[in-house]
């Protein structure tokens, strides 16, 4: 009688079959998205050294006793970005023009162009909601004491950003040219005036002129929209890179009550 082949013996090195959810070996398009995405990370790493910048602000000690108080300037930066991106929106549709066309803009943004009266909300708003908050950041910067050696500089710069902060706000009140705005304008120009040695020089400046006119709506938006933004924004990074390099403070309370456990570990 015949032999009968013998059934094939199945490899113990093979490896077993997948579970459900398990890869099998085979790369995955998210694993090549991943892999893609670190490959041109470390490119460009590799040719501008970024990441060693990156991790100095990053990774840095932050004093015991940090809390939401230490938020306040990271919400203004944010507020300032609302205002950049919000204001490029308006801009596209803005048009400085005072024989009416300003005002017809603005009204165009707000009733036809899509989502425009959001965005112009979220910049009217948001303009209230930067000067709130940098005078808090600069109230508690005070209150901690963090104005004091060796961050004096750092303390000059920001409040040169309140400045122009409020530069910005009085500029961009006259922009929709409307009544409330036209008559605010000639206040605050007004109150300049009266400023000792500079202020007449400084109200001809602002007005381009003896009065209110379609030069100086120009002049305030062209200070609006390139002069203050572009300052801001280099203050900002400078700002940035002082609070990166000498750190920040603890609060005020934390040192109060390590001096009294001194005092008792002494006594």
């Amino acid at each position: 009688m015949p032999k009968l082949p013998a059934p094939p013996i199945p490899s113990l090195l093979k490896s077993p079959p997948p579970r459900p959810g398990e890869s099998n070996g085979a790369v995955t398009p998210a694993e090549e998205a991943m892999e893609a995405g670190v490959s041109v990370v470390d490119w460009i790493d590799e040719r501008t050294s970024l990441s060693g910048a990156a991790r100095w602000m990053m990774f840095r000690k932050v004093p015991k006793g940090t809390n939401w108080f230490y938020t306040l300037g990271s919400a203004t930066m944010f507020a300032f970005l609302n205002q950049a991106v919000t204001g490029v929106f308006l801009a596209m549709y803005y048009r400085p023009e005072a024989n009416g066309g300003a005002y017809e803009s603005v009204r165009h943004i707000t009733n036809e162009v899509f989502l425009g009266a959001l965005v112009r909300g979220m910049h009217k708003w948001g303009a209230s909601v930067m000067v709130a908050l940098v005078f808090l950041h600069m109230a508690r910067t005070f209150f901690f004491g963090a104005y004091k050696y060796p961050r004096e500089l750092n303390w000059v710069i920001g409040v040169a950003l309140l400045i122009l902060t409020m530069v910005m706000g009085f500029t961009g009140y006259l922009l929709p040219f409307d009544e409330r705005a036209y008559w605010a304008t000639i206040v605050g120009v007004n109150i300049n005036g009266t400023g000792p040695l500079i202020g007449p020089y400084l109200s001809d400046f602002l007005r381009a002129g003896p009065e209110i006119s379609a030069a100086t709506l120009t002049r305030f938006y062209a200070i609006h929209m390139m002069i203050v933004p572009g300052l801001i924004a280099a203050l900002i990074g400078a700002h940035l890179y002082l609070v990166a390099k000498l750190g920040t403070t603890a609060p005020p309370w934390i040192k109060a009550e390590k001096k009294a456990q001194l005092r008792r570990s002494e006594a």
